[in-house]
């Protein structure tokens, strides 16, 4: 919604702005149609010869993270604790029952009663893996924690790569403006024995290229890729979260307490309080007895 607000304003503030200045609407929307194909079409082929299918589909997806915002919202990060908690708890007391969560989690009743973080199969292999390695004695921590960064990292640049694909497609909109530009204006010096009064229109619908060019660039899909990049990160949280809880699981710390460890290097704006936390932990811990 924020985003849709946003493009709003742009749209209402420079045409706005250059109608209020006593700008004529109509020069652009003559030369609108032919500008644009030039230069969102020649993006569009630039985009295209730069990324393969997997790459094409992953940034349009992508694309409606600017409206949509983040996918992990406060709550998942509090059932993710409740949810490794649990776990933990398990491979402390009877090893072998864990077997069954971590080796077919879609048949877990643990896993199910978070549909959201199950759902979610890189989150539910980062768990089952690590816990996996720890029940085969592959307990040091350090080893445990080299490979969940490199993993979650090369997760990370994979999941980066529409952010950036946006980003480059910004950084080319405004040199496809001039190129339109210029076809415009060698289009105007064909017609160079015209009135004046043709020549400035024509002249007036070349330079609409190089304002579209610049437009899109910086009003439309450079802001695109940053909130991208912006969603993408703060999605990023949730499987760092992963990584802290595992870590302190590890360190034979009790299971209370890996999640605090966890609950405390999550940011602010998604933390659980600790009475909330508390009062979620105590409920799992009923069922659990149940």
């Amino acid at each position: 919604m924020i985003g849709i607000i946003g493009i709003i304003i742009v749209f209402v503030m420079v045409f706005g702005g250059y109608s209020i200045a006593g700008g004529k609407i109509g020069i652009i929307l003559h030369s609108l149609p032919f500008e644009l194909m030039m230069i969102a079409g020649a993006a569009l082929g630039a985009f295209v010869i730069s990324n393969d299918k997997h790459g094409i589909t992953h940034t349009l997806k992508d694309v409606s993270k600017v409206f949509k915002g983040p996918h992990w919202k406060p709550g998942d990060f509090q059932d993710l604790l409740c949810l490794m908690f649990q776990l933990i708890r398990i491979a402390r007391s009877n090893p072998v029952e864990l077997d069954q969560h971590i080796e077919d989690p879609g048949a877990s009743t643990i896993f199910n009663a978070y549909p959201r973080i199950l759902a979610d199969t890189e989150a539910v292999a980062l768990i089952c893996d690590t816990l996996r390695s720890a029940s085969m004695n592959y307990d040091d921590p350090m080893q445990v924690e080299e490979v969940l960064t490199k993993r979650i990292e090369k997760n990370y640049t994979n999941a980066l790569h529409s952010a950036h694909t946006l980003q480059t497609m910004a950084d080319g909109l405004p040199a496809l403006g001039i190129v339109a530009a210029v076809l415009g204006v060698i289009k105007t010096m064909a017609s160079i024995d015209q009135p004046p009064e043709i020549l400035g229109k024509m002249i007036g619908g070349a330079l609409v290229g190089t304002f579209l060019g610049v437009f899109l660039a910086y009003g439309i899909v450079g802001p695109f890729a940053s909130r991208v990049k912006n969603v993408i990160d703060e999605d990023q949280h949730f499987y760092n979260l992963i990584r802290e809880v595992m870590v302190a699981a590890l360190h034979n710390h009790a299971p209370n307490i890996c999640v605090e460890v966890g609950r405390q290097n999550t940011p602010a704006g998604l933390r659980p309080s600790y009475n909330e936390l508390e009062g979620a932990l105590r409920a799992t811990k009923q069922s659990l007895a149940a």
